[in-house]
């Protein structure tokens, strides 16, 4: 075959070795604005390791080789483990020593706004590994309401040292943990669950149970603990699963087998069976949901996180490959509709980060004890089903968008390096865990009837009152609804238009006005698709600062 006709031009390079962190000014001017005291220099490091093009090998080898179930040795002995490809682990480590997982905790004010900067640097690299860091950042406080085991455990879990071993948690150098709460009758409705705790007797971590029953999703079987909802005689209880007990001894989890999943391939998640498996209650017995509740608040708020982060690297490869590709005479990026989907894309990318940032505001804000007010709790219960209802619905529309950019480059895989496609796989992971969006908007109309929330809302937009017309007439009607009575039905409608109102209103404070003044001409008339942006908009303003 001749070489002539295998010519390649026209072609954009790979995105590598870039630093994430240094090229983002949407996430830099966010922290400047939440946080001025941040380390950049740590987050600068961090999107130079996350954005090496070896980190992103590893990326690409821990989802091209997705763990395999071991459920027996070669003798015939179960053992119910899982197999990773080193890159998982190469991976995980690189989490745990940048301090995405328990660390937080034991640090002071600002701390989870620097994670969940550097949780939205390390997702564009590769998420499908955060599952069991954000499950271990998120279960880390709920152990609190058992000191015996908190005490025992927190160290491993606040380690910035990944140990992949297995070995019971005081042989190890760090450790973490998942959570295991949908059963296959419930899903969302855990109050459905059927598995079965019978008490067996106290000892040094409490009232000890038996565990017989099923969870249809247990994320990351390879964790060392897990917390769990089982049924007690006192009702849905928090318990504490290992899986090796204090005296060495696995204890009974059986991995039936691991899910088949759309994406999210580096991941395990599996179904998994106890029987008379032992675990600890954690907190009061009856008192699960509200538990459960509590920690799926904090991994809410990494779904929303890990959106935006996903949204962030997308646009960065539409960008990229716009300013190298030429079509009808011009580079890609110069063309007038493709400038404008490209803007559209970086302002969404832009309003994303900035509402994630505020709910990682709110949590740290109450975790350090710096809200005397209450505005920030008022803010942290309203944000966190706001942001992952908006944030993530809109994930897999921009990664569709996106990858549209890169034309049928973008669609192809090629053994994991077609990076665009594991995004777009990805997206819809996100809206999905943690609660989809019609428990996320009835989560917001819970939270509104509290009637401080209404005041903290009208508080909270006030930055853009009349810094633009469609903003203060979309203001008006939403604190209308809120301080009336909104049907379940419109549930959803309100979800988005709080979200567009608090990203507006996050743009206005540090962002650019050109951002500002295109995202309100945009976003508060109904658009069904990205590169709407109206004449006049200062479409070489946004791209520049993206």
């Amino acid at each position: 075959m001749s070489r002539a006709t295998h010519t390649v031009f026209n072609q954009s390079t790979p995105l590598a070795d870039v630093n994430l962190f240094s090229g983002n000014r949407a996430l830099a001017d966010a922290l400047h604005f939440h946080d001025a005291g941040f380390n950049s220099a740590r987050l600068a490091a961090l999107g130079a390791e996350m954005g090496s093009a070896v980190m992103q090998q590893h990326a690409r080898l821990a989802n091209a080789f997705p763990p395999q179930l071991k459920s027996h040795d070669r003798f015939g002995r179960r053992i119910d483990q899982v197999e990773f490809h080193p890159s998982y682990h190469v991976l995980m480590s690189a989490a745990l020593r940048h301090g995405l997982h328990g660390t937080p905790w034991s640090a002071g004010a600002g701390a989870h706004i620097e994670r969940a900067a550097a949780f939205l640097l390390f997702t564009e690299c590769e998420p499908s590994v955060l599952c069991p860091v954000s499950m271990s950042y998120a279960v880390t406080p709920a152990l609190r309401a058992n000191m015996a085991i908190h005490s025992d455990w927190f160290p491993g879990l606040a380690s910035r040292s990944y140990d992949e071993r297995f070995l019971p948690f005081d042989r190890k150098n760090g450790l973490t943990m998942g959570m295991g709460m949908t059963e296959k009758q419930g899903g969302s409705d855990v109050r459905a669950n059927t598995t079965r705790a019978e008490f067996d007797g106290d000892d040094a971590w409490g009232r000890r149970y038996r565990v017989t029953g099923h969870k249809w999703f247990l994320s990351a079987p390879m964790c060392d603990a897990f917390l769990i909802l089982a049924q007690t005689s006192g009702g849905l209880s928090c318990l504490f699963l290992p899986r090796i007990l204090p005296d060495g001894t696995v204890n009974a989890l059986a991995i039936q087998r691991l899910k088949h999943k759309l994406g999210n391939h580096a991941n395990a998640s599996s179904e998994v069976e106890f029987e008379a498996a032992s675990a600890w209650l954690v907190g009061d017995e009856g008192r699960g949901v509200a538990q459960i509740l509590a920690m799926g608040a904090i991994t809410r708020l990494d779904c929303a996180l890990g959106t935006a982060g996903l949204m962030r690297h997308a646009l960065s490869l539409a960008l990229h490959h716009a300013r190298q590709r030429e079509a009808f005479g011009k580079r890609l990026v110069e063309q007038p509709l493709m400038k404008n989907v490209l803007a559209d894309l970086a302002i969404e990318s832009e309003a994303a980060t900035a509402l994630a940032l505020r709910l990682a505001r709110a949590v740290d804000r109450c975790e350090a004890g710096e809200d005397a007010s209450g505005h920030e709790a008022a803010m942290r219960r309203l944000l966190t089903p706001i942001a992952k209802f908006w944030i993530c619905k809109r994930g897999s529309h921009f990664a569709q968008e996106a990858m549209e950019c890169l034309g049928g480059n973008g669609y192809v895989e090629e053994q994991g390096e077609g990076v665009m496609a594991r995004i777009y796989r990805e997206m819809p992971l996100n809206s999905i865990w943690e609660g989809a969006g019609n428990i996320m908007a009835l989560d917001l109309l819970r939270t509104l009837r509290d009637p401080a929330a209404g005041a903290a809302l009208e508080h909270e937009l006030e930055p853009a009152r009349q810094a633009h017309p469609a903003f203060d007439r979309r203001r008006d009607l939403v604190l209308r609804a809120v301080g009336g009575i909104t049907e379940e039905v419109e549930a959803r409608r309100l979800a988005r238009d709080l979200a567009l109102l608090l990203q507006a209103t996050l743009l206005r404070q540090h962002s650019s006005d050109a951002v500002f003044a295109a995202f309100c001409a945009s976003r508060f008339d109904t658009a069904d698709v990205f590169g709407l942006l109206p004449a006049g908009v200062g479409l070489d303003a946004i791209l520049e600062r993206a």
